[in-house]
């Protein structure tokens, strides 16, 4: 009997030992919970672990590049697969502190291919409080609005305590309503010129004031700065890219040769063996001839200018028992052959339209058989724009090319005109602010006549911006030194110099279209 007693349990004993192990377990379960809450006393980074170590220049409109990279997976067990293919702007990305520190929180923003915004609000292995916001339409984002606010006016942003988030970010999205290019300044720059006459070999010598021996340089460095928005640097690398297998088309006169002759200065900027940019026909850029087609090979496009003084043909009639030079308003120019299939086509014409290279207007228009024995300037570039008009919408397929019109070019002669005496040798400085020249009477038919077409055209309207520049024409530096001219060039500009500017505005055009598309 004894025996058996040594091995019984009395039950008061067995209930204490139950309760001791049940109040441990319960001990330690807050205890686990409390650590687990606590805030963190020193501030951590959230590592990205991305798809690849390339990164990507993108521009959207900044005045700098940034990098962007495929979010693929976040380290510290943060769910991403919301975000799986999104696109990840590289900015600051840091832990912040709640308010109510209860738990830690990281905050990032993703711009997805459909041209949205995302914003995030991660809490611990959780992601919480997303909104999605059109960055066509966005004016505030807020995520916990105690957290973060962005405001459309001044870009600014709110974050509580350690938050970080790059002002360039916000300056891409700052574009809810359309950029009022014309509206703006001049401001100096010292990161311009984007190339020299020394590394870009395309320059001929009517636009290369450097060297026929211009010795100052600021001419060089002015940048134009909208008022409400950015003009996004020239991102050569970027713009091939948009080029990539197609054709890039000038048309027009002198003053859009200039316009090409900047935009492969440009585009040079981002090749790295010349001999891998060629003129197709070997063709030396020079007054002389008219047509140029330069082949980038790395990127399989070509960059092509083709001379047309008015968009129409110019040609002769029978006038009495004399043959002289008409201008066929009603005729598309003989080299528009050459246009059709182009992806991006620049047109101009303005610069020939005066008294004097269209004989006053005298016997010089032509409709068919007839000969207008006296037409004004304007109504006769009226009637060939719209033959112009006519032919983009017969032949061009919008789905294909993108189509521009440049606005005039202003020229600025002083104390005469080209031929009598005028010239522009003083200017160093752009003219001041508070200069308002006349808006030309051709830009306004220009704009109605684009307004009443089918096909879309962007009208580039440089004229006003420009006509500050009286200090970018070559004036006596568009020659060699030692030729004697009496002639000054106040209408064409030297390079660098105004024209990247209109380059920077059709690359904003199309990196805008380019953007649109993917979010549709």
């Amino acid at each position: 009997m004894e025996k058996q007693k040594s091995f019984s349990i009395k039950p008061r004993r067995l209930w204490l030992f139950s309760f001791t192990i049940s109040l441990s377990l319960i001990f330690f379960m807050f205890f686990s919970i409390y650590v687990l809450n606590l805030p963190l006393s020193t501030r951590q980074q959230t590592h990205l672990h991305f798809n690849t170590t390339t990164t990507t220049t993108a521009s959207l409109g900044l005045r700098s590049p940034f990098n962007i990279q495929t979010l693929t997976a976040l380290h510290r067990n943060y769910s991403a697969t919301q975000f799986k293919n999104s696109i990840l702007v590289s900015t600051h990305f840091s832990t912040l502190e709640n308010e109510s520190q209860i738990s830690n929180i990281s905050t990032f923003q993703a711009i997805l291919e459909d041209g949205s915004v995302k914003t995030s609000t991660l809490f611990g292995n959780r992601s919480t409080k997303t909104e999605i916001v059109s960055s066509k339409d966005l004016e505030i984002v807020s995520v916990n609005s105690s957290v973060l606010t962005w405001k459309q006016q001044n870009v600014s942003i709110t974050l509580s305590k350690k938050g970080e988030v790059s002002s360039d970010v916000l300056k891409a999205l700052n574009n809810k309503k359309e950029c009022d290019i014309p509206n703006g300044k001049w401001v100096f720059d010292e990161s311009y010129p984007l190339y020299t006459n020394a590394s870009c070999p395309y320059i001929d010598e009517g636009f290369s004031c450097e060297s026929n021996g211009r010795l100052d340089k600021n001419y060089m460095k002015w940048r134009w700065q909208p008022q409400d928005c950015d003009i996004p640097r020239f991102n050569a690398t970027q713009m091939l890219e948009l080029i990539r297998g197609k054709r890039l088309v000038f048309v027009g006169d002198s003053i859009n040769r200039n316009q090409w002759e900047s935009m492969l200065c440009l585009l040079m900027g981002a090749i790295k063996d010349p001999r891998k940019v060629y003129e197709t026909r070997g063709r030396r850029i020079t007054k002389e001839k008219g047509n140029y087609c330069f082949k980038f090979v790395d990127y399989q496009c070509t960059v092509e200018y083709y001379v047309t003084h008015f968009l129409v043909h110019e040609g002769k009639a029978r006038i009495g028992s004399k043959r002289v030079q008409t201008l066929r308003i009603d005729t598309i120019d003989k080299g528009s052959s050459r246009w059709r299939g182009a992806d991006i086509l620049v047109f101009n014409t303005a610069h020939w339209w005066n008294h004097h290279k269209t004989k006053a207007g005298k016997n010089y228009y032509q409709e068919r058989n007839q000969v207008h024995p006296r037409l004004d300037v304007s109504t006769a570039f009226g009637k060939a724009l719209t033959t112009w008009a006519s032919w983009i919408d017969r032949y061009v397929n919008p789905s294909k090319t993108q189509v521009f019109f440049r606005s005039s070019a202003p020229s600025h002669f002083s104390g005469g005109q080209w031929n009598t005496g005028g010239h522009c040798r003083e200017a160093s400085q752009p003219t001041p602010e508070t200069y308002r020249g006349e808006y030309p009477e051709k830009n306004t038919i220009v704009e109605q006549i684009i307004g009443n077409m089918k096909t879309p055209v962007t009208f580039l309207n440089i004229t006003g911006l420009s006509d500050y520049r009286i200090d970018g024409h070559p004036s006596i530096y568009g020659r060699k030194p030692g030729t004697s001219s009496r002639v000054q060039d106040c209408s064409h500009w030297c390079l660098p110099g105004v024209p990247d500017t209109w380059n920077e505005i059709l690359y904003m055009h199309l990196e805008s279209k380019r953007r649109k598309s993917l979010a549709n």
